[in-house]
């Protein structure tokens, strides 16, 4: 379902990112200089601002604090036209997290939790209340993986109307997700995107396409599934069909950090703006790569940025972005 009202809801963590640039990373117990230090909004952010840059109508779902860290993601989220659903929570800050980005591209993050880790039945209430048919739902398995909110989130997911669709992003601490907050989110899950690492721990395979192929198969044919590949691109399986490899595109990387975050707010917008999957995933890797060529966590494309990406390559979606998706403002 697709149409002119359709929106990005996001049902995860908009934090402060401290981003450490690092020659490599430190042994244990050792140190490192970094040559650059910036604070800047991630998580989740990354996902809306992607998709919203694009087109999409965003809305984000889950929970921010009162505090300095809580200021920053808000003026970040109206900078980018996202609108906010959920009041602040007086008392607690939102959370940050400080990522590590070595001179390989390659990120290593340590997260401490904040406001955004405080979902209640109450909030979830207000999500489910807010909802639109069409709208496109966004997971974080970031969220699951919280030990108070990820079982309220759970229940959320468990009461997603008919007429949304749901996108879950297990993330890098999917094995620190309960298995039966996880077991629910996959059995409502439409669509699921992870990279290779993640899809290695959900499936013990390393190869790419056998990783797609086995989650296609433990989540049955009505579930689409995607695994990142970084350069070398993507793995589709769409619902009810083949695994099909498709291709990325060649750039020199100088930040991955929120890659695969352009790589799902890209699908996402495109997806719910009529394309095919295979259509949506060739412009997700588009934007995926536009975005490693570019410092920053939220480094998505805008509708002209990934027009000239593309450079007549890929039609469909060129004619789609340049015409104005049908579902996007």
């Amino acid at each position: 379902m697709s149409g002119a009202d359709s929106r990005l809801v996001l049902l995860g963590n908009a934090i402060v990112d401290l981003v450490m640039r690092v020659p490599a990373l430190p042994d244990r117990g050792g140190d490192v200089v970094a040559t650059d230090t910036t604070f800047v909004t991630g998580g989740g952010f990354n996902v809306l601002a992607a998709a919203r840059r694009l087109g999409l109508p965003a809305v984000y779902a889950g929970g921010h604090g009162s505090g300095p860290f809580a200021d920053r993601v808000r003026a970040d989220l109206a900078r980018e036209g996202i609108e906010v659903l959920l009041p602040p929570l007086p008392d607690t800050d939102t959370g940050f997290c400080v990522a590590l980005v070595d001179d390989d591209g390659e990120r290593t993050f340590a997260t401490s939790l904040g406001a955004e880790a405080r979902l209640t039945g109450a909030d979830a209430a207000a999500v489910l209340a807010a909802l639109r048919p069409g709208d496109l739902v966004q997971i974080s398995g970031y969220g699951l993986a919280h030990p108070a909110g990820g079982p309220v989130l759970a229940g959320l997911i468990a009461q997603l109307p008919p007429d949304v669709r749901a996108f879950l992003d297990p993330g890098p601490l999917v094995s620190d997700i309960p298995e039966d907050v996880l077991r629910t989110a996959l059995a409502r899950c439409d669509w699921i995107s992870c990279n290779q690492r993640e899809g290695r721990l959900m499936t013990g395979l390393d190869d790419a396409r056998r990783t797609a192929a086995a989650l296609a198969a433990r989540l049955g044919p009505e579930t689409g599934v995607l695994v990142r590949a970084d350069a070398a691109g993507c793995w589709l399986v769409p619902p009810g069909g083949e695994a099909v490899h498709v291709p990325g595109r060649q750039v020199t990387a100088v930040d991955s950090n929120g890659a695969g975050d352009a790589h799902t707010g890209a699908f996402l917008a495109l997806l719910g703006g009529g394309l095919d999957p295979l259509d949506a995933v060739r412009g997700a890797n588009a934007a995926a790569a536009f975005a490693v060529t570019r410092r920053g966590p939220a480094t998505g494309p805008t509708r002209a940025e990934l027009l000239g990406f593309l450079d007549g390559d890929a039609p469909a979606i060129a004619s789609a972005l340049g015409a104005g998706l049908p579902s996007l403002g």
